[in-house]
């Protein structure tokens, strides 16, 4: 007789497993625990076999019996509905796999790894950020299925927030996820690819930096007299003549700097470009270390945190002080002493163009040109150190116009 659901929820468990038969080949498993399993016995080539269906009451009767008679039709055709099972897992493991979250951490992870071309920290924590802000809306979704739109609802929110350059960035990340999924044949094209124009452009804005030559004497004559925190006026006294940018500033460590060799060796790690950048260090550089060497030397962080010194200073220090001399954000901040430098040091017309851009860190794609320039203006960038060194100290001096001095010679 065919099972019905009264029989079922009125089966007993027993010392041993037994069956409750339906109908063609259906039948439920009754364990010593009280699990009611539905199995299927059939037979395909010549073999008998079995397949599940789940319990009972999560599978109802009716449900295993048309899971049944859909496992019956593709015996019918020769098709083993085990395997079938067993295919359909792998395709969902893969799918899982091919999330747009998924391959966005495989495609993060790769360019970590990408040799020069890879992404510094602080680059790769911003990137797999902004990344991460996909995950609840199109993240979980199997990469060949996303859409445009979806892609464009999902960066939309972030600027609905008004985070137009975080939208942006979003945007272009999620671009380059989708290429890579395409370049390892998991998606045929980039959906991000007709989407561009689709957000609000951020208004383009410029790190304040005074670069009057008067305007920079005062600014440093100010920062003479700042009263705060001594560490705090010892960065803001060596920013301007080493013109890094303030994260390579802040973590800077006493293993890098040979004082005696007038040298400062910048890991790659800690740059922006990924490449290791070497720092030629004016004596007023060098006499600046010196006070700290005694102060915070000689290991750790040259600008340690205030707090402990297993942390570098905090990325606000020196913009808090520049605020406290009075200076606004539009007018002077800590990257401002690099577009300062850069600006006066390319007005001189005294250095060349490329040993001005080689200081400042700024990055060359060509690797040949790179690696002829580093070597090519290393000796004038020592120089060029030393003489903007003595620039700064000769606007600090006050005169009203202040001419370029004579380049060194010899």
């Amino acid at each position: 007789m065919a099972l019905t659901d009264i029989a079922i929820r009125n089966a007993k468990a027993r010392t041993k497993p037994y069956k409750l038969a339906d109908a063609l080949g259906l039948f439920l498993l009754v364990q010593p625990s009280g699990g009611k399993l539905w199995r299927l016995k059939y037979r395909i080539d010549g073999r008998e076999k079995k397949l599940g269906f789940g319990t009972y009451p999560d599978v109802t009767l009716s449900d295993a019996r048309k899971r049944r008679d859909d496992a019956r039709a593709m015996i019918a055709k020769g098709i083993d509905p085990s395997r079938e099972k067993q295919r359909d897992k792998v395709r969902s493991r893969i799918e899982a796999a091919d999330t747009f979250m998924a391959i966005a951490d495989e495609y993060c992870a790769k360019r970590k790894r990408d040799g020069e071309k890879g992404w510094s920290p602080a680059t790769a924590t911003r990137s797999e950020y902004l990344l991460s802000l996909l995950r609840g809306s199109i993240g979980r979704l199997a990469i060949s299925e996303i859409e445009p739109a979806d892609v464009l609802a999902a960066v939309r929110k972030i600027e609905a927030k008004g985070n137009l350059e975080s939208a942006r960035r979003t945007l272009q990340l999620a671009s380059m996820v989708f290429r890579y999924a395409v370049a390892t044949a998991r998606l045929r094209s980039d959906p991000t690819r007709d989407l561009r124009g689709a957000l609000t452009a951020p208004k383009v804005t410029h790190y304040g930096a005074i670069t009057d030559a008067k305007r920079v004497g005062e600014l440093l004559r100010a920062i003479d007299g700042y009263e705060g925190q001594a560490l705090t006026k010892q960065a803001m006294q060596l920013a301007p003549h080493v013109f890094v940018r303030p994260g390579e500033l802040r973590h800077a460590e006493w293993s890098e700097i040979d004082l005696d060799g007038a040298l400062w060796a910048i890991p790659a790690g800690k740059m922006k470009m990924g490449k290791a950048h070497h720092v030629p260090l004016s004596q007023q550089s060098v006499a600046i270390l010196r006070d700290l060497h005694s102060v915070t030397g000689p290991s750790g962080y040259v600008f340690p945190s205030i707090r402990t010194r297993a942390r570098p200073m905090s990325e606000n220090t020196i913009n808090a002080g520049l605020r406290r001399l009075g200076y606004a954000s539009d007018e002077m901040t800590a990257h401002g002493f690099r577009a300062m430098a850069s600006t006066l040091l390319n007005e001189s017309g005294k250095w060349h163009p490329d040993a001005i851009e080689r200081a400042l860190a700024h990055g060359d794609t060509d690797k040949v040109r790179a690696a002829y320039h580093r070597g090519a203006h290393w000796q004038e960038r020592v120089e060029m150190a030393q003489w903007w060194s003595d620039y700064l100290d000769t606007l600090r001096k006050g005169a009203d116009i202040v001419p370029f001095p004579d380049r060194a010679t010899g």
